[in-house]
């Protein structure tokens, strides 16, 4: 399985950007999703989530009411959208993800950062002030 993560680069605080993650190779349709960040000198952190089934997404909450991750189907692409960014904003920005099958654990779940099986390349988000 290959997760490509592309959209990120230099915006303006309170601007808005589009990140996109397309999973491609796996015999599964069904995944849970995840944006992460690791900016510089710190440890890589939680920015959104989304389970296999698509009914529920969680939050950090220093990106509740600025971020959403929807979710594309049939394309496998997941989205992180950026709005009202900050300079607090600026990191690399990872997607991640895992098989979901029906009646699996996250199928109805979110999973923790050490649960996802795969993880994309990552792409630099700047917010200039």
């Amino acid at each position: 399985v290959q997760l490509q993560a592309s959209g990120g680069g230099l915006v303006q605080v309170g601007g808005s950007l589009r990140l996109s993650c397309a999973r491609s190779g796996s015999l599964f349709s069904l995944h849970a999703s995840g944006w992460y960040r690791q900016a510089p000198g710190k440890q890589r952190e939680l920015v959104a989530s989304i389970t296999g089934n698509g009914d529920s997404s969680k939050y950090a909450d220093y990106v509740k009411g600025r971020f959403t991750i929807p979710r594309e189907e049939p394309s496998n692409t997941v989205y992180l959208h950026m709005n009202e960014v900050k300079p607090k904003d600026t990191a690399v920005y990872y997607c991640a993800s895992v098989d979901a099958p029906y009646g699996g654990n996250y199928y109805h779940n979110t999973p923790t950062m050490n649960e996802y099986t795969y993880w994309g390349q990552g792409t630099q988000v700047t917010v200039s002030s």
